[in-house]
């Protein structure tokens, strides 16, 4: 038994390494030119959302802002951390319905503005229940 070496499962993932210190292995014994610039993979988490607590997830129902390249079944990122600015996207409760619409304030009243010429702009003054739940920072939109 001297000298015998036994090998077991000893592959636990490649999860604690990054892109880089994975190494690669070409064929003709040389690396490619381009893995001295290879970064590590884009991680959508630290990309999309600044303020994990408050940012939530909805899946988009309707065609009311198509114009705005929110298609029905999107998925929107909304932080409920940005403050309300003129012309942002939200998603807002209105006598506890969610829509999502675009929100605009003159001097004298706000506006929940459609992006689509089939549904009219909302005046919230003539709703008792109205808030603004979130900002919608990010649309995902599959071409399938």
């Amino acid at each position: 038994m001297d000298g015998e070496q036994f090998f077991g499962a000893a592959y636990r993932g490649s999860k604690q390494f990054t892109q880089q210190e994975v190494k690669t292995a070409n064929a003709t014994g040389f690396g490619a030119a381009a893995d001295d610039y290879m970064e590590r993979g884009i991680d959508l988490n630290e990309q999309l959302i600044k303020n994990k607590p408050a940012t939530f997830f909805f899946r988009m129902k309707g065609d009311a802002m198509t114009e705005a390249g929110i298609f029905d079944g999107d998925i929107l990122i909304v932080d409920r951390s940005l403050k309300l600015q003129n012309g942002k996207v939200v998603v807002a409760v209105l006598n506890g319905e969610l829509l999502v619409r675009r929100f605009h304030k003159n001097f004298s009243s706000a506006f929940l503005i459609a992006e689509n010429q089939r549904y009219k702009n909302i005046n919230v003054a003539e709703f008792n229940d109205f808030r603004i739940w979130g900002v919608v920072v990010h649309s995902i939109h599959s071409f399938e």
